[in-house]
C-alpha cells in the first residue's frame, strides 16, 4: 500500500489531536502532535520568563529546546518530553493555553517548529493535527482535513477533558480563551489558520467522537486505494 501524509487542521476544542491520535492508530500511522510542540516550546518560554519581543532571547532560547515524543508503556499514550523531561501535563494548563497562540504567531519559532515537523514527516506514513498543516508544513499532503465546530460546544468539551484531568475551569473562562485563540491564529502575520483550498472540511458539532474518525479514515482509504493505484505499492 502507499503511505500518505494526513493533514488536520482547524480551530482549538473541535478534538483534532484526540481524532488524528485514533485515525493513526487505525491506520498503523505515525501520530506527530504538532500544538504539543508549540506547547512545550511555550512552557520553556514561561519558565525562563523569555521576553516575547526580544527577538533575539527567542531565537537564543530556541537553541536551548529539545522536544521529543515518546509511548507510556502503561497507558500506551503518546506524551511530550521537553529537554529529556516528560511535560505532558504541565503543557496542557491554563497558563500554557492563554500564552501558546501568542507564541505560535512569532516567526522564529514557527520557522524552527515547521522544520522539524517536515523532518518528521519526510517518511510518509503520518497524521499531523494543528493550524498550518495543510497550508505551510504539509502542502502537498495526499489528504487535508478542516475541522470545525460551534465555539460553544467546543468549550464544553474542553472544559470536560480539563475536569477529566482534575482541573475546574469555568466555561465563560473556556470560551474566552478559545474566541481569543481563534481571533489570534486566523489573523497572525505568520502561517495564519486557514482552510487549504484542497481540504475537506469536517464540522463535529454533532457528529459523535468515532463517527469523526471513521469519517477520515474512509476518506484516507480512499485515498491511499487512488495512490496506490497510480504509484504502485511503498509498504
Amino acid at each position: 500500500m502507499q503511505n500518505i501524509v494526513i493533514a488536520i487542521d482547524g480551530y482549538s476544542g473541535c478534538g483534532k489531536s484526540s481524532t488524528a491520535k485514533a485515525v493513526a492508530r487505525k491506520l498503523g500511522y505515525t501520530y506527530i502532535d504538532s500544538g504539543a510542540m508549540y506547547r512545550a516550546a511555550t512552557f520553556h518560554f514561561l519558565n525562563q520568563k523569555v521576553d516575547l519581543n526580544n527577538t533575539e532571547e527567542v531565537v537564543k532560547q530556541l537553541k536551548k529546546i529539545h522536544i521529543s515524543f515518546k509511548k507510556n508503556p502503561q497507558t500506551g499514550k503518546q506524551e511530550t518530553f521537553l529537554n529529556g523531561e516528560n511535560v505532558e501535563e504541565a503543557i496542557r494548563s491554563m497558563e500554557v493555553s492563554n500564552f501558546v497562540s501568542e507564541v505560535s504567531k512569532i516567526k522564529a519559532v514557527r520557522e524552527d517548529l515547521v522544520s522539524h515537523q517536515q523532518q518528521l514527516g519526510k517518511a510518509k506514513g503520518v497524521v499531523m493535527d494543528g493550524r498550518d498543516i495543510g497550508t505551510v508544513v504539509f502542502p502537498k499532503a495526499e489528504l487535508k482535513v478542516f475541522m470545525t465546530a460551534d465555539l460553544e460546544i467546543r468549550a464544553k468539551r474542553r472544559q470536560k477533558e480539563l475536569q477529566d484531568s482534575g482541573k475546574e475551569v469555568t466555561l465563560e473562562e473556556i470560551i474566552r480563551n478559545l474566541s481569543e485563540r481563534d481571533k489570534i491564529d486566523s489573523t497572525r502575520a505568520e502561517s495564519p489558520l486557514l482552510r487549504a483550498s484542497d481540504a475537506v472540511e469536517v464540522d463535529t458539532s454533532f457528529l459523535g467522537f468515532e463517527e469523526q474518525v471513521d469519517r477520515i479514515v474512509d476518506l484516507a482509504n480512499e485515498r491511499i486505494g487512488r495512490y496506490t493505484k497510480a504509484y504502485g505499492s511503498n509498504h
